[in-house]
């Protein structure tokens, strides 16, 4: 199999669909052949890593941001033997604290009253860095949240507080894996990182600077450069 053939399966974060990921995709096509998963079907992270299994290849190699991350570590659960190596970037492998659960649950419920919003300027400091606010990165967020919808938001959210607690997985994951983190990210901190990185013997941690939660979109470039390490570690 050449390494275009390889196939890679990229799952993005709440409110994201594949443009997460396009500068990925169009720099790593000399290494696999990308595809980017629909996780705005489901209401469970296990219906989500169904979902994505049921069409994947039978082995392909698993990179997740954010909430695609819960979805990879289900997907490790469920079926582990077909990923070759693994990515995550900004997530978690613990539970939501008390408070991010409040704060979920409130939007949800704002929607059910009101009209969906999507990302706001006044979140986006939440999500990306200082600098990247004003100018496309920030407009290329809030279109992906505008395309994702209302909908689909309540659906993630719901799979998001409902998923289980993966740090007993860490231990289990034995395939190559990095662990990346924005270095300013505020959602899944820096802290958030080291955690998983720990847990899972041999993975590698990348801190981005001047980065917060989307550095596929923030820092492209680098993002895909790590990525490409990535795929030429040997297994």
């Amino acid at each position: 199999m050449g390494f275009a053939d390889s196939p890679l399966i990229l799952l993005p974060g709440l409110l994201c669909d594949a443009q997460l990921w396009r500068a990925q995709i169009d720099d790593l096509a000399v290494l696999a052949s990308a595809s980017v998963a629909d996780l705005t079907l489901d209401i469970s992270v296990a219906a989500m890593a169904e979902r994505v299994l049921a069409v994947a290849p039978p082995r392909f190699a698993l990179a997740a941001l954010s909430m695609g991350g819960y979805v990879a570590f289900e997907i490790m659960r469920q079926a582990s033997e077909r990923v070759t190596r693994l990515a995550l970037f900004d997530t978690q492998a613990a539970l939501d604290e008390p408070e991010r659960i409040r704060l979920r649950r409130r939007g949800m419920e704002s929607l059910r009253l009101g009209r969906f919003v999507g990302v706001t300027s006044s979140l986006l400091p939440q999500l990306v860095h200082p600098s990247q606010i004003e100018g496309p990165v920030g407009e290329t967020v809030k279109a992906m949240a505008k395309r994702v919808g209302g909908a689909a938001f309540l659906r993630q959210q719901q799979a998001i507080l409902d998923r289980p607690d993966s740090r007993p997985t860490l231990a289990t994951i034995k395939v190559p894996t990095l662990v990346a983190v924005g270095a300013q990210d505020v959602l899944t901190p820096v802290e958030d990182a080291i955690e998983i990185h720990q847990g899972i013997a041999g993975s590698r941690l990348r801190i981005i600077d001047q980065c917060g939660h989307l550095p596929a979109l923030e820092r492209p470039a680098e993002t895909s450069s790590i990525l490409r390490e990535w795929l030429a570690e040997r297994n």
